[in-house]
């Protein structure tokens, strides 16, 4: 949990009051594309967790007016301009599939999926690690029923004792798979994003 005194000196959170985001992960987003290319104009992305929408605000601008944003939670999401939001668990995993598929618009597949999902932290660092692992396998699972051929992926994770496992999940699916801490991350964050490129599966 972030203290309140600690967010107003926070350069990140600050900014993204000033430009209109509604969290400060959406510059863990802009920085992540950035440097590794996931999202271009014309995509559909689904974007899993995705309340309470910072991430797809970013999604939204970058796939223009042709492309399509999907919003997944649980947790309800205030409207979007332009963007679909489905209210779904997605560790029940068919059920979210078939909620996206249905609102694909004619569309045969996903070009890129991406999750921020983070668990409620309870205070427990192995808990709250596996209760994240959980959370990133059910959006790497989606995703592979999801993505098109050579399509993108991201999704956040906390590192500690089944991190190995997801990233070698991640990297046996795409030929390209890397871990990265975006600048935007807190220092004394355990939280790793996870990317694979150009799915095979």
């Amino acid at each position: 949990m972030v203290k309140q005194t600690a967010l107003k000196s926070d350069r990140f959170y600050k900014e993204a009051k000033k430009e209109g985001y509604r969290s400060r992960s959406a510059f863990k987003l802009l920085q992540i594309v950035n440097k590794f290319e996931l999202i271009k104009e014309g995509d559909v992305v689904v974007d899993l967790g995705a309340a309470p929408g910072g991430w797809s605000q970013v999604a939204k601008v970058l796939v223009g007016e042709k492309g399509v944003v999907i919003s997944v939670d649980l947790q309800r999401i205030e409207k979007i301009e332009d963007v679909v939001i489905i209210k779904s668990d997605i560790t029940k995993e068919e059920e979210t599939v078939t909620a996206i598929k249905d609102l694909m618009k004619g569309r045969d597949a996903v070009n890129v999926v991406i999750s921020d999902a983070s668990p409620k932290l309870s205070g427990n660092r192995d808990y709250d690690h596996f209760r994240s692992s959980e959370l990133s396998t059910s959006a790497l699972n989606i995703a592979s029923a999801l993505l098109m051929k050579n399509g993108n992926f991201v999704a956040k994770i906390f590192q500690g004792a089944y991190y190995d496992k997801f990233y070698r999940a991640v990297k046996e699916k795409f030929r390209y798979a890397r871990a990265y801490s975006p600048e935007a991350s807190r220092k004394r964050s355990a939280e790793v994003y996870v990317i694979g490129k150009k799915f095979f599966w």
